[in-house]
Protein backbone atom coordinates (compact mmCIF):
# COMPACT_ATOMS: atom_id res chain seq x y z
CA UNK A 1 0.00 0.00 0.00
CA UNK A 2 2.88 2.21 1.01
CA UNK A 3 4.35 2.29 -2.34
CA UNK A 4 1.46 2.11 -4.48
CA UNK A 5 0.86 5.84 -2.72
CA UNK A 6 4.61 7.38 -3.32
CA UNK A 7 4.01 6.15 -7.12
CA UNK A 8 0.64 8.36 -7.11
CA UNK A 9 2.35 11.52 -5.18
CA UNK A 10 4.70 12.11 -8.85
CA UNK A 11 3.10 14.92 -11.20
CA UNK A 12 2.22 13.19 -14.75
CA UNK A 13 5.55 13.70 -17.21
CA UNK A 14 2.54 14.67 -19.91
CA UNK A 15 1.52 17.23 -17.90
CA UNK A 16 5.13 18.72 -16.72
CA UNK A 17 6.03 18.64 -21.29
CA UNK A 18 2.86 20.40 -21.50
CA UNK A 19 3.79 23.26 -18.64
CA UNK A 20 7.54 23.89 -20.33
CA UNK A 21 5.62 24.33 -23.53
CA UNK A 22 3.40 26.34 -22.58
CA UNK A 23 6.40 28.75 -21.09
CA UNK A 24 8.62 28.46 -24.04
CA UNK A 25 5.62 29.70 -26.55
CA UNK A 26 5.15 32.67 -23.97
CA UNK A 27 8.55 33.41 -23.99
CA UNK A 28 9.14 33.15 -28.17
CA UNK A 29 5.89 35.47 -28.39
CA UNK A 30 7.60 37.84 -26.36
CA UNK A 31 10.64 37.78 -28.32
CA UNK A 32 8.37 37.98 -31.63
CA UNK A 33 6.49 40.74 -30.38
CA UNK A 34 9.82 42.29 -29.05
CA UNK A 35 11.24 41.81 -32.74
CA UNK A 36 7.58 43.33 -34.16
CA UNK A 37 8.00 46.33 -31.83
CA UNK A 38 11.96 47.13 -33.26
CA UNK A 39 11.06 46.56 -36.51
CA UNK A 40 8.07 49.04 -36.83
CA UNK A 41 9.92 51.50 -34.94
CA UNK A 42 12.88 51.43 -37.33
CA UNK A 43 9.95 51.64 -40.65
CA UNK A 44 8.98 54.55 -38.72
CA UNK A 45 12.18 55.95 -38.38
CA UNK A 46 13.28 55.40 -41.65
CA UNK A 47 10.06 56.51 -43.10
CA UNK A 48 10.70 60.06 -41.10
CA UNK A 49 14.18 60.23 -42.77
CA UNK A 50 12.48 59.93 -46.12
CA UNK A 51 9.65 63.01 -45.44
CA UNK A 52 12.74 64.98 -43.69
CA UNK A 53 14.03 66.18 -46.89
CA UNK A 54 10.33 67.12 -48.20
CA UNK A 55 9.72 69.17 -45.07
CA UNK A 56 13.39 71.42 -45.43
CA UNK A 57 12.13 72.14 -48.87
CA UNK A 58 9.19 73.65 -48.23
CA UNK A 59 10.79 75.88 -45.55
CA UNK A 60 13.35 76.89 -48.09
CA UNK A 61 10.83 77.84 -50.80
CA UNK A 62 9.00 79.98 -47.90
CA UNK A 63 12.51 81.48 -47.10
CA UNK A 64 12.72 82.42 -50.21
CA UNK A 65 9.18 83.95 -50.60
CA UNK A 66 9.63 85.69 -47.68
CA UNK A 67 12.66 87.11 -49.29
CA UNK A 68 11.28 88.53 -52.29
CA UNK A 69 8.53 89.97 -50.06
CA UNK A 70 10.91 91.77 -48.22
CA UNK A 71 12.44 93.28 -50.78
CA UNK A 72 9.39 94.21 -52.67
CA UNK A 73 8.31 96.41 -49.13
CA UNK A 74 11.87 97.78 -49.22
CA UNK A 75 11.38 98.99 -52.94
CA UNK A 76 7.99 100.49 -52.09
CA UNK A 77 9.63 102.33 -48.90
CA UNK A 78 12.23 104.00 -51.33
CA UNK A 79 10.00 104.42 -54.08
CA UNK A 80 7.77 106.53 -51.42
CA UNK A 81 10.30 108.00 -49.69
CA UNK A 82 11.70 109.26 -53.33
CA UNK A 83 8.12 110.83 -53.95
CA UNK A 84 8.07 112.61 -50.75
CA UNK A 85 11.73 113.91 -51.74
CA UNK A 86 10.46 114.99 -55.11
CA UNK A 87 7.51 116.81 -53.60
CA UNK A 88 9.08 118.38 -50.86
CA UNK A 89 11.67 119.97 -53.58
CA UNK A 90 8.39 120.62 -54.85
CA UNK A 91 7.64 122.58 -52.03
CA UNK A 92 10.39 123.97 -50.65
CA UNK A 93 10.80 126.00 -54.39
CA UNK A 94 6.49 126.75 -54.17
CA UNK A 95 7.65 128.64 -50.90
CA UNK A 96 10.85 130.74 -52.29
CA UNK A 97 8.29 131.86 -55.00
CA UNK A 98 5.72 132.80 -52.28
CA UNK A 99 8.30 134.75 -50.54
CA UNK A 100 8.91 136.28 -53.88
CA UNK A 101 5.16 137.21 -54.29
CA UNK A 102 5.25 138.20 -50.87
CA UNK A 103 8.23 140.91 -51.08
CA UNK A 104 6.22 142.35 -54.66
CA UNK A 105 2.56 142.61 -52.77
CA UNK A 106 4.81 144.38 -49.77
CA UNK A 107 6.01 146.90 -52.61
CA UNK A 108 2.96 147.29 -54.16
CA UNK A 109 2.00 148.12 -50.65
CA UNK A 110 4.64 150.47 -49.66
CA UNK A 111 3.99 151.82 -53.39
CA UNK A 112 0.42 152.94 -52.52
CA UNK A 113 -1.06 150.89 -55.17
CA UNK A 114 -3.15 148.88 -52.85
CA UNK A 115 -4.66 149.47 -49.33
CA UNK A 116 -2.42 148.51 -46.88
CA UNK A 117 -5.43 147.93 -44.54
CA UNK A 118 -6.87 145.73 -46.86
CA UNK A 119 -3.66 143.66 -48.05
CA UNK A 120 -1.19 141.98 -45.37
CA UNK A 121 1.16 140.07 -47.38
CA UNK A 122 3.42 139.28 -43.98
CA UNK A 123 0.33 137.44 -42.78
CA UNK A 124 -1.48 133.70 -43.83
CA UNK A 125 -4.60 134.45 -45.99
CA UNK A 126 -7.92 134.32 -43.69
CA UNK A 127 -10.04 131.35 -44.12
CA UNK A 128 -12.65 129.22 -42.20
CA UNK A 129 -15.80 127.15 -42.52
CA UNK A 130 -18.47 124.93 -40.29
CA UNK A 131 -17.33 121.85 -39.51
CA UNK A 132 -18.13 118.97 -41.58
CA UNK A 133 -19.96 115.28 -39.99
CA UNK A 134 -18.24 113.50 -41.76
CA UNK A 135 -14.60 112.32 -40.91
CA UNK A 136 -11.39 113.75 -42.13
CA UNK A 137 -9.66 112.08 -45.05
CA UNK A 138 -5.24 111.92 -44.86
CA UNK A 139 -4.02 112.78 -48.93
CA UNK A 140 -2.94 109.70 -50.92
CA UNK A 141 0.74 110.51 -52.53
CA UNK A 142 -1.27 110.54 -56.20
CA UNK A 143 -3.86 112.95 -54.74
CA UNK A 144 -1.32 115.60 -52.76
CA UNK A 145 0.95 115.38 -56.08
CA UNK A 146 -2.17 116.47 -57.80
CA UNK A 147 -2.88 119.19 -55.51
CA UNK A 148 0.69 120.36 -55.88
CA UNK A 149 0.85 120.40 -59.59
CA UNK A 150 -2.48 122.84 -59.23
CA UNK A 151 -0.75 125.18 -56.81
CA UNK A 152 2.27 125.23 -59.00
CA UNK A 153 -0.12 126.34 -62.31
CA UNK A 154 -2.05 129.08 -59.92
CA UNK A 155 1.57 130.42 -58.20
CA UNK A 156 2.66 130.66 -62.48
CA UNK A 157 -0.59 132.76 -63.30
CA UNK A 158 -0.64 135.09 -60.20
CA UNK A 159 3.67 135.17 -60.67
CA UNK A 160 3.02 136.43 -63.93
CA UNK A 161 0.22 139.24 -63.06
CA UNK A 162 2.21 140.22 -60.23
CA UNK A 163 5.27 140.79 -62.23
CA UNK A 164 3.28 143.01 -64.78
CA UNK A 165 1.86 145.05 -61.72
CA UNK A 166 5.39 145.30 -60.62
CA UNK A 167 6.48 146.80 -63.92
CA UNK A 168 3.63 149.23 -64.24
CA UNK A 169 4.23 150.11 -60.18
CA UNK A 170 7.84 150.99 -61.14
CA UNK A 171 6.94 152.65 -64.74
CA UNK A 172 4.59 155.08 -62.21
CA UNK A 173 6.98 155.12 -59.63
CA UNK A 174 9.79 156.25 -62.16
CA UNK A 175 7.08 159.00 -63.90
CA UNK A 176 6.62 160.03 -60.02
CA UNK A 177 10.26 160.37 -59.51
CA UNK A 178 10.84 162.38 -63.20
CA UNK A 179 7.88 164.59 -62.25
CA UNK A 180 9.59 168.07 -61.77
CA UNK A 181 8.39 169.67 -58.94
CA UNK A 182 9.27 171.52 -55.58
CA UNK A 183 12.28 173.53 -54.77
CA UNK A 184 15.92 172.96 -55.20
CA UNK A 185 17.03 174.01 -51.44
CA UNK A 186 15.43 172.61 -48.03
CA UNK A 187 15.28 177.03 -46.66
CA UNK A 188 15.96 180.37 -47.82
CA UNK A 189 14.14 182.39 -50.45
CA UNK A 190 13.43 184.10 -53.95
CA UNK A 191 15.85 186.68 -54.42
CA UNK A 192 15.67 187.27 -58.51
CA UNK A 193 12.14 186.36 -60.85
CA UNK A 194 12.31 183.95 -63.65
CA UNK A 195 12.42 187.22 -67.00
CA UNK A 196 13.61 190.36 -67.59
CA UNK A 197 15.67 192.51 -64.89
CA UNK A 198 17.88 195.13 -63.98
CA UNK A 199 21.27 193.33 -64.72
CA UNK A 200 23.08 192.94 -60.82
CA UNK A 201 26.64 194.56 -62.47
CA UNK A 202 25.60 196.31 -65.13
CA UNK A 203 22.63 197.80 -64.27
CA UNK A 204 20.74 197.18 -67.90
CA UNK A 205 17.39 195.35 -68.92
CA UNK A 206 18.71 191.62 -69.11
CA UNK A 207 16.92 188.57 -69.73
CA UNK A 208 17.18 185.88 -66.71
CA UNK A 209 16.23 181.76 -67.90
CA UNK A 210 15.52 181.38 -64.28
CA UNK A 211 15.12 182.29 -60.75
CA UNK A 212 17.45 182.62 -57.96
CA UNK A 213 17.06 181.47 -54.46
CA UNK A 214 19.23 182.79 -51.88
CA UNK A 215 20.42 180.86 -48.47
CA UNK A 216 23.14 179.84 -46.65
CA UNK A 217 26.38 179.13 -47.69
CA UNK A 218 27.07 175.71 -48.25
CA UNK A 219 23.55 174.06 -47.55
CA UNK A 220 21.91 171.84 -49.67
CA UNK A 221 21.32 171.78 -53.47
CA UNK A 222 18.55 169.15 -54.16
CA UNK A 223 17.54 167.71 -57.38
CA UNK A 224 13.41 168.12 -57.91
CA UNK A 225 13.40 165.33 -59.91
CA UNK A 226 15.41 161.91 -60.77
CA UNK A 227 17.18 162.04 -63.47
CA UNK A 228 21.18 161.49 -65.29
CA UNK A 229 23.72 163.98 -64.65
CA UNK A 230 24.72 165.39 -68.16
CA UNK A 231 26.65 168.11 -66.68
CA UNK A 232 29.05 168.30 -63.44
CA UNK A 233 31.47 171.69 -63.41
CA UNK A 234 32.39 174.98 -64.16
CA UNK A 235 30.80 176.85 -67.15
CA UNK A 236 30.90 180.37 -68.29
CA UNK A 237 28.50 183.00 -66.16
CA UNK A 238 27.67 179.97 -64.11
CA UNK A 239 30.15 178.85 -61.89
CA UNK A 240 29.62 175.20 -60.40
CA UNK A 241 26.99 173.89 -62.60
CA UNK A 242 24.74 170.81 -62.30
CA UNK A 243 22.67 170.20 -65.42
CA UNK A 244 20.13 166.98 -65.08
CA UNK A 245 18.15 165.45 -68.09
CA UNK A 246 14.87 164.23 -66.50
CA UNK A 247 13.39 162.88 -69.99
CA UNK A 248 10.53 164.27 -72.25
CA UNK A 249 12.61 167.10 -72.87
CA UNK A 250 12.60 168.14 -69.42
CA UNK A 251 16.45 169.70 -68.01
CA UNK A 252 17.08 171.38 -64.91
CA UNK A 253 20.02 173.54 -63.73
CA UNK A 254 21.85 174.25 -60.35
CA UNK A 255 24.01 177.18 -60.37
CA UNK A 256 26.82 178.86 -58.45
CA UNK A 257 27.71 175.69 -57.06
CA UNK A 258 29.77 176.15 -53.61
CA UNK A 259 30.93 172.29 -54.47
CA UNK A 260 29.60 169.74 -56.44
CA UNK A 261 28.29 166.09 -55.07
CA UNK A 262 27.85 164.38 -58.38
CA UNK A 263 29.66 163.64 -61.83
CA UNK A 264 28.65 163.15 -65.53
CA UNK A 265 26.01 159.75 -65.69
CA UNK A 266 24.96 159.23 -62.40
CA UNK A 267 21.64 158.47 -61.88
CA UNK A 268 20.07 160.59 -59.07
CA UNK A 269 17.27 160.94 -57.05
CA UNK A 270 14.32 162.72 -56.34
CA UNK A 271 15.21 165.06 -53.29
CA UNK A 272 18.96 163.79 -53.55
CA UNK A 273 21.79 166.39 -52.78
CA UNK A 274 23.63 167.02 -56.26
CA UNK A 275 25.29 170.36 -54.92
CA UNK A 276 25.73 172.71 -52.32
CA UNK A 277 25.17 176.37 -52.35
CA UNK A 278 27.52 179.09 -53.28
CA UNK A 279 28.57 181.74 -55.18
CA UNK A 280 30.78 180.55 -57.84
CA UNK A 281 30.94 181.89 -61.06
CA UNK A 282 28.77 185.59 -61.93
CA UNK A 283 26.98 185.63 -58.78
CA UNK A 284 26.86 188.43 -55.82
CA UNK A 285 26.36 186.07 -52.96
CA UNK A 286 25.40 182.59 -51.98
CA UNK A 287 22.34 181.12 -53.70
CA UNK A 288 21.42 179.07 -56.83
CA UNK A 289 20.27 180.10 -60.04
CA UNK A 290 17.84 177.40 -60.76
CA UNK A 291 16.65 176.80 -64.47
CA UNK A 292 13.98 174.49 -66.14
CA UNK A 293 14.39 173.66 -69.83
CA UNK A 294 11.79 172.16 -71.81
CA UNK A 295 13.41 170.99 -75.40
CA UNK A 296 16.27 173.61 -74.84
CA UNK A 297 13.79 176.59 -74.44
CA UNK A 298 14.15 178.17 -70.67
CA UNK A 299 10.58 178.14 -69.13
CA UNK A 300 9.35 179.78 -65.76
CA UNK A 301 10.72 177.38 -62.82
CA UNK A 302 7.88 178.54 -60.18
CA UNK A 303 4.95 177.11 -61.68
CA UNK A 304 6.83 173.73 -61.20
CA UNK A 305 8.14 174.79 -57.54
CA UNK A 306 4.64 175.21 -57.06
CA UNK A 307 3.73 171.77 -57.63
CA UNK A 308 4.61 170.47 -54.72
CA UNK A 309 1.94 172.14 -52.94
CA UNK A 310 -1.12 170.77 -54.64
Amino acid sequence: MTTNTASDSLPPPVIILNRRLLLALLIFALVLTAIASWAGYTLAVAKIGVETPVSAELVVRWQVRLQEQKAALTQVETDVQHQVDVMTLRLGAMQGRLLRLDVLGQRFVESGLVNNEEFDFSAPAPVGGPKVLLPPESYSVPSLSEMIERLERRLDNREQQLRLLDKLAWRQKLDDERFVEGRPIIWGWLSSEYGYRTDPFSGKRTWHGGVDLAGKDGSDIVAVAAGVVTWAGKRHGYGNLVEIAHGDGLVTRYAHAKAVSVKIGDLVQKAQVVALMGSTGRSTGPHVHFEVLKHGRTTDPVKYMARASH
